[in-house]
């Protein structure tokens, strides 16, 4: 997710109390809880019970979910089951150690090749998380105190790892490359960081545009494609393939962060480069060498979501015709979309008391869709993060189109929940 980016620790976040009282005083921790009730600024979790899909039973109650990353409708695919089975079945169910130890397995190798001869580079990486690919990547290739530039609205791991890092980071005005120009005019730069398709906006970023002025500037660009992959480009190949098919050349340099646990249905995360950079994370990234590999079978499962993604690509254009229709349909009603061409559709509601009234009426009537409120995005931008799956229908479309009509007015709570105080849900969204 897109985050404002706050440093741990920040001033605001615990006011009236001195460092040493937040360390140890739980009185503290539960002025600052309430701060964030008061604030609709609350997080809850809900608990899925079975399989992850359109049609969930959240919290005891069946609902027509729009709020996961399961784009192609995998998550719970039986291919994928019973390839997880087969790979349990081989490998056992751990890794049982790190890749440098005895954990990477012929299921990772495979893998690897597979992802890397998929999103055309020489060598891919596998890591446990998107969060430890990012951090693993901008510790390993940047020294401290060297210049990284960062559009504003990165997914949060991106922030964090240049943070830790060390680097000095400069955040350019969103996917304004004319900005970033000014901004590193003269100086020297590192690394160019951005998300390929952006996580709470759904837009994506101007690829060719930041690979020319990485190469200008004698820095390396890393494309986070966590939301790309699997939907956009030649058989879901993603951001840079997308750019690829209007003419960009694409010459090879760009590092590429991509997520499995998205339109891959699956877990874990690979970075794809050049055979040096690959081989020098292995040798520098922490967050690869310092942890447990993958399981061998969740690596198997992978290689057959992999197969099947790029073989149905009826999904992408199922996808793709639920977006038209989506978008279409909420123009009629006057939505305050924001402007994507991916599964990710936002509408903006401003303040997290809106967002929140409007997430509530939706599933008081059966529809679960996620209120999105700083610091995820920034202030004044709270929204619904409509997301959409090959496994909906065009009457779940249309369902959902019903239901945004008739929204409670900004700053008003839904009927449903007046006759009582509006304290936080469980799982009122990030």
């Amino acid at each position: 997710m897109g985050t404002a980016l706050r440093r741990p620790g920040s001033a605001d976040r615990h006011p009236r109390h001195t460092a040493g009282e937040r360390r140890r005083d739980d009185a503290a921790l539960r002025a600052e809880l309430k701060r964030l009730r008061d604030a609709h600024l609350y997080r809850a979790r809900r608990v899925l019970d079975g399989p992850q899909g359109v049609r969930p039973v959240i919290d005891g109650r069946r609902v027509l979910s729009f709020c996961s990353n399961d784009y192609l409708g995998l998550a719970a695919h039986p291919a994928l089951a019973d390839a997880l089975r087969e790979g349990a079945g081989r490998y056992g169910v751990g890794s049982g150690a790190a890749h440098l130890i005895t954990g990477h397995g012929q299921a990772h190798h495979r893998l690897e090749e597979a992802l890397a001869s998929f999103v055309g580079r020489p060598r891919a990486l596998l890591f446990s998380t998107g969060y430890m690919a990012n951090l693993g990547v901008i510790s390993a290739l940047c020294e401290r105190g060297e210049a990284l530039f960062a559009d504003r609205l990165n997914h949060a791991s991106l922030n964090d790892g240049a943070l830790l890092a060390g680097v000095r980071l400069r955040r350019y005005p969103h996917a304004d490359t004319a900005a970033l120009e000014r901004m590193r005019a003269g100086g020297d730069a590192a690394m160019l960081i951005s998300d390929g398709v952006f996580s709470m906006d759904g837009d994506l970023a101007p690829v060719p545009e930041l690979a020319a002025i990485a190469q200008a500037a004698g820095a390396r660009l890393l494309v986070d494609d966590a939301h790309g992959l699997g939907v956009i480009g030649r058989g879901g190949r993603g951001s840079l393939d997308f750019y690829r098919e209007q003419g960009w050349h694409d010459d090879g340099s760009v590092i590429l962060m991509g997520t499995l646990g998205k339109a891959f249905g699956t877990f874990g995360a690979f970075v794809a480069a050049s055979e040096p950079v690959i081989e020098t994370l292995i040798q520098r990234a922490r967050s690869y060498i310092y942890t447990t590999a993958l399981p061998p079978s969740l690596a198997h499962a992978t290689a057959a979501a992999l197969t099947l993604a790029q073989r149905e690509d009826w999904r992408r254009e199922h996808l793709r015709g639920l977006i038209a229709r989506f978008r279409a349909g909420a123009a009629d009603l006057g939505l305050a979309l924001m402007a994507s061409q991916t599964p990710i559709q936002p509408l903006l509601a401003g303040d997290a008391e809106t967002a929140l009234a409007w997430s509530r009426s939706l599933e008081d009537q059966g529809v679960l869709v996620t209120a999105i409120r700083p610091p995820t995005v920034p202030k004044g931008a709270a929204r619904l993060r409509i997301t959409l799956s090959a496994a909906h229908t065009e009457q779940d479309v249309d369902r959902l189109l019903d239901l945004l009509r008739s929204l409670p007015a900004a700053g008003h709570e839904p009927a449903a929940s007046a006759a009582g105080p509006p304290g936080p849900r469980p799982g009122d969204g990030a």
